[in-house]
């Protein structure tokens, strides 16, 4: 008992530990059609933003602050959207908490 003999024999080995890509990117949740509209939704929403960065003097802005904050907030959550399905992170979070979110 003392040389370990009787712990050598139950002992599993490690499991390694399984290979991941680069980053976790994976694209087997945008299947489809899915995948190039989502990604052009997030060009045309950077495009959008953009654009009203690019406008200098208005008379009556308030269209204007509404624009930028709906073109941000579409750039933004289009980005966290890709971002979600593309990578690992979905498999972490897990399918539901997905569907929550």
């Amino acid at each position: 008992m003392e040389n370990g003999a009787v712990y050598n024999e139950t002992t599993e080995p490690e499991a390694k530990a399984p290979r991941r890509r680069p980053f976790g990117c994976t694209l087997r949740h945008l299947r489809g059609w899915r995948l190039p509209v989502k990604v052009v939704q997030t060009i045309f929403s950077f495009v959008a933003v953009v654009c009203e960065e690019i406008v200098d003097y208005c008379i009556t802005c308030s269209g204007l602050y509404l624009f930028e904050f709906t073109s941000c907030s579409a750039f933004l959550l289009s980005l966290l959207i890709l971002y979600v399905y593309c990578t690992d992170l979905y498999e972490s979070l897990g399918e539901d908490k997905v569907q929550k979110l």
